[in-house]
């Protein structure tokens, strides 16, 4: 994948940041890191808007603290409701979108339309483990290591070319809860590195 660089447009009217959407779907500690990120001068990125298919989404309540705008969309109809959401990140002119814990595939369609700018944060070291129960597979398959991987999304879930990957060793003593919490730790430090590494 190339690196992102600003358009001619955004350098014309000097903008030095560019326009992100978090989608999510749970407590939202992903999404609240990428905000703390967003406000440090060096990152590349802006909080403008966060996507969530929950209204229960606990994640929502930083939306409201550091005031950005919010959008919960049901999924009922998904071609529908992906059309939406085009729809709404053009109107907020979003250019990357970070998925954090966002329990919905999006389509191929979606995916194109924002071709090698959708970037999600995985709990595996991929390409192990892909999908669900990622904690659980590693400790019943006794794995030395476990971690986190941010990659670029594509059609096929958890599959895009790997951005950057994190190792958490496991213990005899480790649960899936805690190895969750080990290797959240360390999501919280990988995805802005590889947020810094794609943009320079």
């Amino acid at each position: 994948m190339e690196k992102i660089r600003l358009n001619s447009m955004e350098k014309l009217t000097g903008l030095s940041k560019f326009k992100t959407a978090v989608f999510i779907s749970g407590t939202g500690s992903n999404f609240k890191n990428l905000i703390k990120f967003s406000k440090i001068k060096k990152s590349p990125i802006s909080i403008n808007l966060v996507i969530s298919n929950t209204h229960s989404a606990k994640g929502l309540i930083y939306a409201d603290q550091y005031k950005i705008k919010k959008k919960i969309f049901n999924f009922k109809n998904f071609k529908e409701t992906e059309k939406d959401i085009l729809t709404l990140l053009k109107k907020e002119k979003i250019s990357f979108i970070c998925l954090a814990g966002f329990m919905k595939i999006l389509s191929k369609n979606f995916i194109k339309k924002f071709n090698g700018k959708i970037i999600n944060i995985h709990p595996s070291l991929l390409p192990r483990y892909k999908g669900l129960n990622t904690h659980q597979k590693a400790i019943t398959n006794k794995d030395d290591f476990s971690g986190c991987t941010v990659h670029y999304v594509t059609e096929k879930i958890d599959t895009g070319k790997i951005i950057m990957k994190k190792r958490v060793k496991l213990t005899a003593k480790d649960t899936p809860v805690s190895l969750a919490k080990k290797i959240l730790k360390q999501e919280h430090k990988l995805y802005p590195a590889a947020i810094m590494k794609i943009f320079n």
